[in-house]
C-alpha cells in the first residue's frame, strides 16, 4: 500500500504586540466593530470570552457605529440569562465592577479571593459570598480601565471552560497583553462615542482655588477654611466662586465634583 497522504496545514503567524494593539485601536465609530472582533479573537485564542463595559455608572450598552450591541453580536453573550448588561442589578451586586473602583491594575478573581500584582486591602474586604451567581462565572481575569473625568471601565475575560476556577497560569501568561489590548480598545471607544462635554476645555485652577476646594471637599465651611488658611471669609468665598466659574459649575458641590474629576483634589481629599 502507498504511504498515507500527509496533510499540510498552513502555519498561522502569531501577531506581534504592535499588531495586536493596532488591531484593537478605535479611531472613529466605524472602527469599533472590527476592533471588537479583534479583541474577541485575542480572547478566544487564549480560551477566554471577553465582556466589556466602558462605564460602570451607565446603563447604556456598548455599541458599534450601527447601534449593534457588541457584547452580544461580537463577544457572543447571547444565551438567555447571559446577556449580563440587561440586568442592571449586576452593576450593584457583582464584585467585578465594584473591585474596579479600588484597583487600576489587572487581577483575577474566584470565590476564594482576588489575586493581583500586589496586595490590596480594599479588595480583601469585598464580600465574595454568592460570587458565581453575582458574576455569572466561577472565575475571571479583570482589567479595570480608569479614564479621564473619573470614568471607570470594567472588563472581564471568562474561561470558555465553565468549570475552570484557577486562572493563575492564564493570568501570568496573558494578563499583560489582555490588559494592553483592552485599555487601547476602551480608550478609543470612549473617545469615539463621547457626545457630551461637561468639563470646560483647558481649565486651569490657581493654587489658592485648589487649596480652598480641597478643604471644602472634606466638609469645611468657608468660615472654617478662612481660619485654616488665615484669609478673610470673603477671600475664601471669592476663590471658590472663581473656581466654580472656571469649571462651569452651577454650585459649590458641582465645583468640588468637577475639580475632583480633573484630578485637582487628589485621592486624599
Amino acid at each position: 500500500m502507498g504511504a498515507a497522504t500527509k496533510i499540510l496545514r498552513p502555519v498561522v503567524r502569531a501577531l506581534t504586540v504592535d499588531e495586536i494593539v493596532e488591531s484593537v485601536t478605535v479611531g472613529c465609530a466605524e472602527d469599533i466593530h472590527g476592533a471588537a472582533e479583534a479583541l474577541h479573537e485575542l480572547a478566544q485564542e487564549r480560551g477566554l470570552q471577553v465582556a466589556t463595559c466602558d462605564d460602570i455608572s451607565s446603563k447604556e450598552p456598548m455599541v458599534d457605529a450601527e447601534g449593534t450591541v457588541i457584547n452580544g453580536d461580537v463577544f457572543g453573550w447571547v444565551e438567555e440569562g447571559r446577556r449580563w448588561w440587561e440586568d442592571h442589578r449586576l452593576a450593584l451586586h457583582s464584585p467585578l465592577p465594584r473591585a474596579c473602583r479600588y484597583e487600576s491594575e489587572p487581577f483575577w478573581v474566584n470565590a476564594e479571593g482576588f489575586h493581583g500584582l500586589w496586595p490590596n486591602s480594599y479588595l480583601d474586604e469585598i464580600d465574595l459570598r454568592g460570587f458565581e451567581k453575582n458574576s455569572l462565572c466561577k472565575a475571571a481575569i479583570v482589567v479595570p480601565v480608569h479614564l479621564p473625568f473619573a470614568q471607570i471601565s470594567a472588563n472581564s475575560f471568562i474561561p470558555l471552560d465553565p468549570d475552570q476556577t484557577d486562572l493563575s497560569k492564564p493570568f501570568e501568561e496573558h494578563g499583560e497583553i489582555l490588559a494592553l489590548a483592552t485599555r487601547r480598545f476602551i480608550a478609543g471607544y470612549v473617545q469615539a462615542m463621547r457626545r457630551q462635554r461637561r468639563i470646560p476645555t483647558d481649565c486651569v485652577l490657581s493654587k489658592r482655588e485648589v487649596e480652598c476646594l480641597r478643604w471644602a471637599a472634606v466638609g469645611k465651611t468657608d468660615m472654617e477654611v478662612s481660619m485654616i488658611l488665615e484669609r478673610s471669609h470673603a477671600t475664601i468665598r471669592y476663590h471658590i466662586h472663581r473656581a466654580g466659574e472656571k469649571l462651569n459649575a452651577v454650585n459649590r458641590a458641582q465645583a468640588i465634583f468637577k475639580a475632583g474629576q480633573l484630578g485637582y483634589l487628589g485621592a486624599n481629599s
